[in-house]
């Protein structure tokens, strides 16, 4: 089981063996410590919970002085080579490791529905003065009613996203920085959960 927490720090490109363009997003990968081992028999489930990126001791407060983390995280599933208090840095990543990206798509704010869902608008004709990018009628005559679930204006963006598949293209151990093929969801500082 692989498992770690990271922060987007930018976009940017590689070139392979061949002269080829492959676009990266950088993260910043640990080091994560250890807090807790969940277990079947005490908690009834498995898991590892891990905190990223230590406070400092004026910001930690009564609450979390056991956890002095900003992140904290439960990957499921048992890790029995792990105890707590143990690091968990890039290392356990390798070069061309297929991996599963977790984090939160940018905000867009209230947008209307063309922007929101991909309507295509109102044609330019007579008639359409200031109404070319508005969504039209959304009821119908039989339940009079808008039927819930209907595709309308209203807040975009900012949702967990999950991209499956991304495939790691390198792994500096001494920064603990992995680059990652493709874009992943979120601005830079985003909190990012990666699966093995």
């Amino acid at each position: 089981m692989k498992y770690i927490l990271a922060k987007k720090i930018e976009m940017t490109q590689i070139f392979d063996a061949e002269g080829k363009v492959i676009p990266v997003t950088l993260v910043l990968a640990g080091p994560c410590k250890i807090l807790d081992l969940k277990t079947t028999e005490k908690n009834g489930y498995e898991a590892v919970e891990i905190g990223f990126e230590e406070l400092k001791e004026k910001k930690v407060t009564k609450s979390i002085k056991t956890k002095p983390y900003r992140f904290l995280k439960e990957f499921r599933g048992s890790d029995s080579g792990k105890n707590i208090g143990d690091l968990v840095d890039v290392s356990v990543f390798n070069e061309g490791d297929l991996i599963k990206v977790s984090s939160i798509s940018k905000g867009k704010g209230f947008q209307g529905g063309v922007k929101r869902w991909g309507f295509h608008g109102k044609s330019a004709t007579h008639g359409v003065k200031h109404e070319h990018r508005t969504i039209g009628s959304v009821g119908y005559s039989i339940p009079a009613r808008v039927v819930k679930g209907r595709k309308m204006p209203g807040r975009a963006g900012s949702k967990r996203v999950t991209l499956k598949n991304l495939e790691i293209q390198k792994v500096d151990k001494e920064r603990n920085i992995l680059a990652i093929k493709g874009a992943i969801p979120g601005r830079r500082g985003t909190l990012i959960e990666i699966r093995g």
